[in-house]
């Protein structure tokens, strides 16, 4: 929201409470400080209101006119858009076959052997989990190192240490999940799970899920955001 639209929405707000100010201070006119403080900001509701009202309306609409979705400047300077993409299959064909560094097989290798049973959508929702953790402060800040962590009660993700080998024996199913693995890599938007930092079946009920926010389910997978912190927790 921008800094002329939070304006105008509070100096409407304060714009009306200055009516019921009005009429409280015209009935006292003592010389208490509260009476004296809202004579002050009647006067000033009144120059705001007098600005507002003397705004062009194509002026005034525009100020508080809802922000557009975000966009991007293509290679020719010109702004469009950022596309969402669907991760259906016609996608998937267009793509070309992805390789890369080592985040790109950390990352290919974590939606092969986490999703490769789900849809490319749930496999791109898988991969945006893993890229949502790497940006939280609280997580290792590379692909590689959010897919090994580690903590009390083993790994983060499952097959990390599950005592099987990690072989790719579908390749086929690998050559998809590398070509999402390498759109988001490349800044493929993650419009899919609103955020979200942590993952599980139906199959089971981890205690962290009582505490985090739902925000969507994805074929077998129920994906959370974890809590809000404020300074006061």
């Amino acid at each position: 929201m921008s800094v002329l639209k939070s304006w105008a929405g509070g100096a409407v707000v304060l714009l009306a409470l200055a009516g019921g100010l009005r009429a409280e201070v015209s009935v006292s006119q003592s010389n208490d400080p509260a009476a004296r403080l809202g004579q002050s900001l009647v006067a000033l509701f009144g120059q705001e209101r007098s600005a507002i009202e003397s705004l062009p309306e194509a002026r005034l609409a525009a100020i508080t006119r809802a922000p557009e979705a975000s966009a991007r400047k293509s290679k020719r300077g010109k702004t469009a858009q950022t596309p969402v993409i669907g991760y259906d299959e016609a996608w998937l064909a267009a793509q070309p076959a992805a390789t890369g560094d080592a985040e790109f097989q950390c990352l290919a290798q974590a939606l092969y052997f986490e999703a490769r049973g789900e849809s490319p959508a749930g496999q791109a929702a898988v991969g945006e989990v893993i890229l949502n953790r790497v940006d939280n402060p609280a997580y290792p800040g590379t692909v590689c190192g959010v897919v090994h962590q580690g903590n009390s009660n083993g790994c983060q993700f499952s097959y990390v240490c599950d005592g099987r080998a990690d072989r790719i024996s579908e390749p086929q199913i690998y050559e998809r999940v590398a070509k999402i693995a390498r759109a988001l890599l490349d800044g493929a938007p993650r419009a899919l799970t609103e955020g979200a930092t942590h993952f599980h079946t139906p199959a089971v009920n981890p205690d962290w899920s009582r505490r985090f926010a739902r925000t969507t389910r994805i074929g077998a997978h129920i994906f959370y955001r974890a809590p809000l912190r404020t300074a006061m927790r």
